[in-house]
């Protein structure tokens, strides 16, 4: 015993604290390393695509697309950014009230039993059905089951199906995360349930709530095969009328024009790229602005508060 607490006791020498350190060092570099290559994976392609959206449409950008229409021979690209924006907004209306509802309903009211798995199960689901094969049930529900045509009611229909499981996620698992003393100190207070919910819990899970609904926006505006199946496309501003009455949009023009032999309306494809790289890149600013501003409300920050008030209180004391 006392030959092993004397080998125990013994200092290590120079040479073992360098082997410690050398395969330390070895391994923090590997790892190092691998992030690398992650992130040069991650980015590279991003840089790359982007290089090459505004290499072929810079030389050729003119601002006009902003005030004239698509034509048959060029044009511009006005109607097809009013068509994205119109969808934009139907889409965030309807996503907002469906989806904030569904994830409403199962992170509070849906009882715990196979129906509630059953329902989760059939969302997650649903976001992962092709989105091409969405299009082609509203082309055959909508457009010809009910004589709707090619129609602003069934792109919105269609795209808000589409996206509705991702705010849905969004919203429960933003729910899910509130603290219980929330709820907690607003029955203290002898808040009815329906007012806790909407002043103390929704408020809380605006930030995740936000941000879901902001990238199922990011994800509808780049859809294409959807909306070929049941928008069309039009050459016009689109209309109030909700049925028989095609919509323009985006991504339409960069799907179809780029393998138009004219260049003036191929430059229009390049140009429409531009547009929906910019529109994403500003959907997913505006999500992180909300994020930001409606930070003071968030579960984290008041939890943060509460520890750091705690921490200065024990050292006053």
């Amino acid at each position: 015993m006392a030959g092993a607490a004397a080998a125990l006791s013994r200092p290590v020498g120079r040479r073992g604290r360098e082997d410690v350190s050398l395969s330390r060092r070895a391994r923090n570099l590997a790892w190092w390393s691998l992030a690398g290559v992650a992130l040069a994976l991650l980015v590279v392609p991003v840089v790359w695509v982007l290089y090459g959206v505004f290499q072929q449409a810079v030389p050729n950008w003119h601002w006009s697309i902003f005030t004239e229409v698509t034509t048959g021979v060029g044009g511009g690209l006005a109607n097809a950014l009013a068509g994205t924006g119109v969808l934009l907004l139907g889409v965030g209306v309807l996503v907002s009230v469906i989806g904030i509802g569904c994830g409403l309903y199962l992170a509070e009211f849906a009882p715990t039993g196979a129906l509630t798995t059953l329902l989760r199960s059939a969302s997650e689901i649903l976001s992962g059905v092709p989105s091409i094969v969405i299009g082609y049930v509203g082309y055959v529900a909508l457009v010809v089951g009910l004589h709707w045509g090619f129609s602003l009611l069934a792109a919105l229909i269609v795209l808000t199906v589409l996206v509705i499981p991702y705010v849905s996620k969004a919203t429960e698992i933003a729910i899910g995360q509130v603290p219980v003393a929330y709820r907690e100190g607003a029955e203290a207070l002898g808040m009815a349930r329906s007012r806790a919910l909407r002043t103390v819990v929704l408020r809380s899970a605006i930030p995740g709530i936000a941000t879901g609904i902001i990238v199922a926006l990011a994800i509808s505006v780049g859809e294409t095969a959807p909306l070929l199946y049941t928008a069309g496309f039009s050459n016009s501003f689109p209309t109030a009328q909700l049925v028989h009455s095609a919509v323009p949009y985006l991504t339409y023009a960069t799907w179809t024009f780029y393998d138009d032999p004219s260049a003036a309306v191929k430059a229009l494809a390049f140009d429409s790229m531009v547009l929906l790289v910019v529109l994403v890149l500003a959907l997913i600013l505006a999500s992180r602005l909300v994020v930001w501003m409606s930070q003071k409300h968030s579960p984290a920050r008041a939890t943060g508060g509460g520890v750091r008030r705690a921490g200065r209180g024990r050292a006053g004391r």
